[in-house]
């Protein structure tokens, strides 16, 4: 299972760390997408960093202003999003893929993913 953590309020220009932890698997081998859901709207998706770290891929709604990592010690990975906008309110998930790659200009689809978390909320809005 993957449990995410680290959404809430935040005003317009603010910023949010978001986790996502995994139990009971190792993230070792995999690569670890963050997708996001606004009411009424599909799923998409918004970062993603490949199981050995070198690779990354960003939409370019969120390039230059979000930054992924992980930290395999800890069994976890993370979304920093800085300079959000109103535009960025949505539930945010992450999933697991196994040997999954991301590259610059792309990430693996949906269907791809083997894990998936429950969501935490992002609202910002002042």
């Amino acid at each position: 299972d993957l449990v995410e953590s680290g959404g809430g309020l935040v005003q317009p220009g603010g910023s949010l760390r978001l986790s996502c932890t995994a139990s009971q698997f190792t993230l070792d081998y995999y690569s670890v997408g963050w997708f996001r859901q606004a009411p009424g709207k599909e799923r998409e998706g918004v970062s993603c960093i490949s199981h050995s770290s070198d690779g990354t891929y960003y939409a370019d709604s969120v390039k230059g202003r979000f930054s992924i990592f992980r930290d395999n010690a800890k069994n976890t990975a993370y979304l920093q999003m800085d300079s959000l906008k109103s535009d960025d309110t949505a539930v945010y998930y992450c999933a697991a893929d196994l040997f999954g790659e991301c590259h610059a200009d792309s990430m693996p689809p949906r269907r791809d993913y083997d894990y998936w978390g429950q969501g935490t909320q992002v609202t910002v809005s002042s």
